[in-house]
């Protein structure tokens, strides 16, 4: 099974001379792979939905339908939360940026960016309330009268101790934004 997902970094390796190795541009990419935080906190939802659905299928052998369905419903929101929790992140496009949290999504056409800068900054360590200076990856849009939206930290689930990892997706990020955001 193709994991396109863990494809951002060895596309990215293999055509290092490209700002922008994708062939199709209209597809909406994360051109970073997901950190090993986000990976291994789904890899224990994961497992945890497993222990769950065990559950339920031990409750179903011993008679308790209704317990059961409770049982393969919470392990039925675990997995969703597992893989919602994977494709969090910054994504790109021809047609705009969109940046993917766990409850919403929010898509900005090029049109509307003014900029995506690198600035440094406090930042929150793994989404947690506390801070710590580190550098972020801001996005301006025009629509929101100069609003800065942060994109990725270098203290995220996804960059926490790849500071290499977090240079070249914001640098990549960058040049999609400069490529196809309209000069003004």
């Amino acid at each position: 099974m193709p994991l396109p997902f863990l494809t951002a970094d060895r596309a990215f390796d293999e055509a290092a001379d490209v700002a922008l190795p994708f062939d199709d541009r209209d597809q909406w990419r994360r051109p970073y792979r997901p950190g090993p935080y986000r990976v291994g906190a789904a890899a224990l939802l994961l497992l945890l939905a497993s222990y769950v659905l065990f559950a339920a299928v031990i409750i179903a052998v011993a008679g308790d339908v209704a317990a059961a369905t409770v049982c393969g419903v919470l392990a039925v929101l675990i997995i969703t939360a597992a893989l919602r929790l994977l494709r969090m992140g910054t994504w790109v496009s021809a047609r705009g940026l969109r940046h993917v949290g766990f409850l919403q999504t929010r898509t900005a056409p090029w049109a509307q960016v003014v900029a995506a800068r690198t600035v440094q900054q406090p930042v929150r360590w793994l989404g947690l309330p506390r801070t710590v200076q580190g550098q972020a990856l801001v996005l301006v849009r025009r629509d929101r009268q100069g609003e800065q939206t942060t994109l990725l930290t270098s203290h995220g689930a996804d960059f926490l101790g790849r500071s290499t990892a977090f240079d070249r997706a914001a640098d990549s990020i960058e040049v999609w934004t400069e490529e196809y955001r309209p000069q003004s």
